[in-house]
Order: C-alpha cells, then sequence, then structure tokens
C-alpha cells in the first residue's frame, strides 16, 4: 500500500480579490544588528534558554523580512491593536501581531489565559470597553454569535461609551451569521468618533472570518474573508496580513461571513461524499488507497480526497491518521452549518445537502464524536475500515 502525504493540510478558499505585502527592504541597521545577535549566539557557551529564545527572534525576524514586515512599517492609525478572545485562534493571531511590531493590549474572560499574557509583557485589560480606550483598532475572535453580540453591546462593551469612540476601525473575525456581522457593523455606523482624524471620519468595521485553523493561525498563514466598505478593507490589509497569507474582499457588511458558512458547508458535503464513496468502494471490494489515486488525478478529485483524507491509513499527517485527533471538530462543523442553514432559512432558501450534512454531524456530535475531526464521519457513520 503506497502512503500518501498530503500536501497542505489547511482549507483554503478561492480568491475573488486577492492580495498580499509587497517585499521591502529591511534598513541595514537592522540586519547588521541581528546578524550581531546570531553571531553572539552561537559563539556563546551557554545558549540555554536564552539562546533558544534568540534564535526564534531570529527566525522570526528573518520570517517578518521575506514578508516586507517590521516595526517602522506599521502606519500610524493601526499601531495600537486591541484584541479580544484570546482562545486557539486568537492567542496565535495576537503573538504574530506582536510580533510584527504592533502595540497590543488583550481581554479574555478567561483570568489564567490573560495572566498568561502579562506574564508575557502583553497588556491586560478587564473589559471590552477598557480595550477600546486604549487602542486604534480593536480585533475580535469569538466563539458564537451570542459571544459577538454581548462584546460588542452588552455592559462594559465596546460601544458601551455613549456612541462616542476612539477606536476607528472594528475588526470581527469571528464565525457568526451574517445577520449578526450587519448588525454590529449598522450599529457601529450609527456611532461617531471621539476624536476626528485625518483617515476617517466616521468608525468603521469588517467582518472578516478566516480560513486554516489553528495551523493556519500559528503559522502567520490565515486567509481572510473580509465584508464591508472597501475603503476600511484597503485600509486593514497590513494588520490582516500581519497574520495571515492572502485577504479576499467579499463586497458589502456581512459577506465575509456569507463567504466563511458557505465554504464550510460545501466542506462539509464535500467530506461527507467522498467519505461515502470511499465506504462504498470498500464495501464492493476495493482498495480505498486505489479509490484515492483513481479520483485525484479524476473528475472526483477535491481537497478531501488529495490534502485531508478521510480514511485511516492512506495520508499521514493529517487527523484521520492519529484517531482524527486534532484538527476541525465535529462539534465546530455542526455549529458553522446550524449557522449556515438559519441563514439559509432568513431568505427562503433550500439546502437539501446542507441540511442532510447538518444531521449527520448531530448524530456525530450526539454519539461522542463532538471533539473528533469532522473527517470522523468515514468511520463514526458510514463505518469505513482503516487502509491496512
Amino acid at each position: 500500500m503506497q502512503v500518501t502525504r498530503r500536501r497542505n493540510p489547511i482549507p483554503t478558499t478561492s480568491a475573488v480579490h486577492s492580495t498580499s505585502l509587497s517585499s521591502s527592504s529591511l534598513p541595514a541597521p537592522h540586519l547588521e544588528v541581528k546578524v550581531r545577535i546570531c553571531k553572539s549566539a552561537r559563539s556563546s557557551e551557554k545558549m540555554g534558554v536564552v539562546g533558544l529564545r534568540v534564535r526564534s527572534m531570529v527566525q522570526q525576524w528573518g520570517w517578518n523580512y521575506r514578508r516586507g514586515l517590521s516595526s517602522a512599517a506599521v502606519q500610524s492609525q493601526l499601531e495600537n491593536v486591541g484584541f479580544i478572545g484570546l482562545g486557539n485562534m486568537g492567542a496565535h493571531m495576537v503573538r504574530n501581531l506582536v510580533m510584527a511590531g504592533y502595540k497590543v493590549t488583550v481581554h479574555d474572560i478567561n483570568e489564567n489565559t490573560m495572566k498568561k499574557f502579562s506574564d508575557d509583557g502583553i497588556p491586560t485589560k478587564q473589559s471590552p470597553l477598557e480595550v477600546s480606550e486604549s487602542s486604534n483598532v480593536v480585533i475580535t475572535m469569538l466563539p458564537s454569535s451570542a459571544h459577538v453580540l454581548d462584546v460588542y453591546n452588552g455592559r462594559d462593551g465596546l460601544l458601551a461609551n455613549g456612541g462616542h469612540l476612539g477606536p476607528w476601525l472594528y475588526i470581527d473575525s469571528s464565525t457568526v451569521d451574517p445577520q449578526t456581522s450587519r448588525k454590529i457593523s449598522m450599529d457601529i455606523s450609527r456611532c461617531t468618533l471621539k476624536e476626528k482624524k485625518a483617515y476617517a471620519e466616521k468608525p468603521m468595521m469588517l467582518d472578516a472570518p478566516v480560513s486554516g485553523g489553528v495551523p493556519a493561525a500559528e503559522a502567520g498563514k490565515l486567509t481572510f474573508m473580509v465584508g464591508g466598505s472597501e475603503e476600511a478593507y484597503l485600509a486593514a490589509k497590513p494588520l490582516l496580513l500581519s497574520m495571515g497569507k492572502k485577504t479576499i474582499y467579499c463586497g458589502g457588511a456581512g459577506n465575509g461571513s456569507v463567504a466563511k458558512i458557505c465554504n464550510n458547508m460545501a466542506m462539509a458535503i464535500s467530506m461527507l461524499g467522498v467519505s461515502e464513496a470511499f465506504a462504498l468502494g470498500q464495501n464492493l471490494g476495493i482498495k480505498a488507497s486505489v479509490l484515492t489515486d483513481i479520483f485525484n488525478c479524476s473528475s472526483a478529485r477535491c481537497w478531501s480526497s488529495d490534502t485531508y483524507n478521510p480514511v485511516p491509513g492512506v495520508m499521514i499527517d493529517v487527523p484521520s491518521s492519529r484517531n482524527y485527533d486534532g484538527g476541525f471538530t465535529s462539534k465546530l462543523m455542526t455549529k458553522d452549518l446550524d449557522l449556515a442553514m438559519a441563514s439559509a432559512s432568513e431568505v427562503g432558501f433550500k439546502c437539501p445537502f446542507g441540511s442532510q450534512a447538518l444531521e449527520i454531524y448531530r448524530k456525530l456530535c450526539a454519539d461522542g464524536c463532538e471533539l473528533k475531526d469532522f473527517s470522523c464521519a468515514f468511520r463514526h457513520y458510514y463505518a469505513g475500515k482503516d487502509e491496512n
């Protein structure tokens, strides 16, 4: 049996309007300092933890240099960033912002999480409102629509200052329904800025959910699907690209959220279709590895077959190769399908495949697979077998 190595485990979206930072030269003094540090680290007899940190810093500097990023490149109107939501995604996004030269202030409801950031020298605040008071821009990365509404409109929320706002730009990267994104955008549009700014007449909002998951958040390779005014989108690009590899402008307010839930619905349906075909093939006497080779050079080729194969033993370094641990959980997929179906209902649109996918993932969660990767449907719904 031939085991396939994945090409790229990170879900991506097709670009409608994609951008990236152009390369720029890092000033010579910066390079000289880094070379001296690197040489000093190599010559030291007592590298220890300090040496490891130096090596990590040098590697990160090199990464920023290749992407054209440095603290000198941070625009003043984007310099002070408030970040709310320090979960698996948000924590990595914050660290990438800091490494790119932004001054970041954070908040999370988990005090232990906040302490970790405080111990690392990153300022923390006790409420979203306090975060906004020291920020030009605020980014939120939260678990659900209810959390987003509370952080923006709740007591001590971002908009709790009588409609007079300090930050000129708000970016919500949470995966929520488009209706929530559009409501928050409308609420912000009714507010005014405390101080007039040359680059913004009024506060603006972008909905900018991401694709790529935790690995991409850690590596700074997220894809941002952005809805809102194009003016705000263009202004925010450098900030977004300090956390990601690509930005995609999707149109008006809420369209970033539309793109995200449609992408994830298609991803779920595709995964279930591929899993069903593999399980059928096994029952009819053909190996999944053989079907994989056929799919991947034929019309059935897709991300679920050539990059994120659901059959244990066919592909290494994917969740199916480690008992479906890690990856994108069935619980999260169920949540996103719920959002898609609710949004479809709002406009009277029927989604028969999406509805069936939601029922399957609800059953998987009820059967104890909610924390397993969503590709577990192959084994736990279709009773597919491992490849030997």
